[in-house]
């Protein structure tokens, strides 16, 4: 678990690591702004302005665990909560020192004021809790608890959804008590699964732990990313690739992205669209409804989970519009399938002191452990290619057509599993120092 005295981190895909011909540089914002939209392909595919007529995420409040979240880029003004620096380097948790952090709140929230990103949860707002990379603890000491003192921190702030779009290769006592301190206060966490598919393929974490919701990487076909690491962990999918995203500190530029980072900030805002439209809902129920609702092939047996897709594609219309999914028992996981002993929504204090509420929070029970649910001891169609239908069924199949490609840009799955390339994505790969 730990190697010569440090922990890998690793942030997942949206700090511009792919930048294609199609990058926004330089150009003046009004262009920006169009360009930016039209390469936000999976709002058109998962028919966002039809969702936005019902749930815009008004109500819920979103942290967001990463390299800082700027509230001053137009598309986040207004929309960013005071926060938490739980590296404890220099700057607060608004001083972005990479853009990624702001490029995962700006997904999730994002007003698209003057070129930036419009959110999938327009109305929803974001806590940020910075945490720490390879570079900065190069160049700082840092806070070597600092990702679980964040989990914990948020989980006593007013936030529903916990966003995790970062991850390491091992496991973490600590880390792992953190996430199910998050789940006992009735959040949900989403984290993303990693971009190393073909090449190493470990478990990631935190989103290998039973008690987050591992979120996996879709293309704009429907099909699992050729980077987005697979297993058992994995619980839900998100679209993920060209996605723009700041290309770097400067919040300048955008440029297309790819990357399980991207995946998870659109089901946390997935999350927000729902909880938005049924407030009095738990984390469980929220939850429940996006794995029964979410899209997949023709070819999937009922019943089964992918390692690939997990449960399927987030397609949060399908209930907000139709009304599919059943919330079931407000008090069962339907990941573990144990009781969470969660708090009632809304109930949460925020802290004054998010420091001091990080480091005194009592640990969860050892008993909420528990494996992944696995109704899939034989798994959905991995190892086959299979058609689908679109993300949102006939009412969503009618978004344009992608310039150039001339199909539909509605949500198609394919669990491709046999044959799986690394589209030359590269990932920001970081130590964190361990102080014991």
């Amino acid at each position: 678990m730990i190697e010569s005295g440090r922990l890998r981190r690793a942030l997942l895909g949206t700090t511009a690591t792919v930048v294609l011909t199609t990058a926004l540089v330089g150009v003046a914002p009004t262009a920006v702004a169009a360009d930016a939209r039209s390469q936000q392909w999976y709002l058109d595919a998962m028919s966002a302005e039809e969702i936005w007529k019902k749930s815009t995420g008004a109500g819920i409040t979103v942290a967001v665990i990463d390299s800082g979240v700027d509230p001053d880029t137009p598309s986040l003004k207004g929309k960013v909560l005071k926060g938490w620096d739980a590296s404890e380097t220099q700057g607060d948790e608004t001083d972005d020192y990479t853009g990624h952090g702001t490029t995962i709140a700006e997904l999730i929230v994002g007003s698209g004021a003057q070129g930036g990103l419009r959110g999938l949860a327009p109305d929803a707002k974001v806590i940020p809790y910075r945490v720490s990379d390879t570079e900065r603890q190069n160049q700082q000491d840092v806070n070597a608890f600092d990702i679980e003192e964040a989990i914990r921190a948020a989980a006593d702030s007013e936030a529903r959804i916990i966003n995790v779009s970062w991850g390491s290769e091992y496991y973490s006592e600590g880390e792992r008590e953190a996430v199910q301190y998050a789940q006992s206060k009735g959040k949900l966490v989403f984290a993303a699964s990693g971009n190393q598919a073909k090449k190493a393929n470990k478990k990631h974490y935190p989103a290998a732990y039973p008690e987050a919701v591992a979120v996996a990487a879709s293309k704009r076909d429907g099909a699992v990313a050729e980077y987005s690491q697979y297993g058992d962990f994995i619980d839900i999918a998100a679209p993920g690739s060209q996605i723009p995203a700041y290309c770097d500190k400067s919040l300048t530029k955008y440029c297309l992205s790819d990357g399980t980072s991207n995946s998870t900030a659109i089901a946390s805002a997935s999350a927000a669209l729902i909880w938005s439209a049924h407030p009095d809902w738990t984390g469980n129920q929220v939850l429940r409804v996006m794995l029964e609702s979410a899209a997949r092939g023709d070819g999937w047996e009922p019943d089964t989970v992918s390692n690939y897709l997990g449960y399927g594609i987030v397609r949060p219309n399908a209930n907000i519009s139709r009304n599919e999914g059943d919330p079931g028992d407000p008090n069962i996981n339907p990941l573990t399938k144990k009781p969470t002993g969660g708090a009632a929504p809304g109930s949460a204090t925020p802290s004054a002191d998010p420091s001091a509420t990080a480091s005194g929070a009592a640990s969860p029970s050892a008993g909420t452990s528990a494996a992944p649910s696995a109704t899939a001891s034989t798994q959905a169609p991995d190892g086959k290619s299979t058609s689908g239908a679109p993300v949102a069924g006939s009412s969503e199949s009618g978004a344009s057509a992608e310039s150039g490609g001339g199909s539909n840009t509605g949500i198609i799955i394919g669990a491709v599993a046999a044959v799986i390339v690394l589209a030359g994505v590269g990932v920001v790969v970081a130590r964190r120092r361990r102080t014991a």
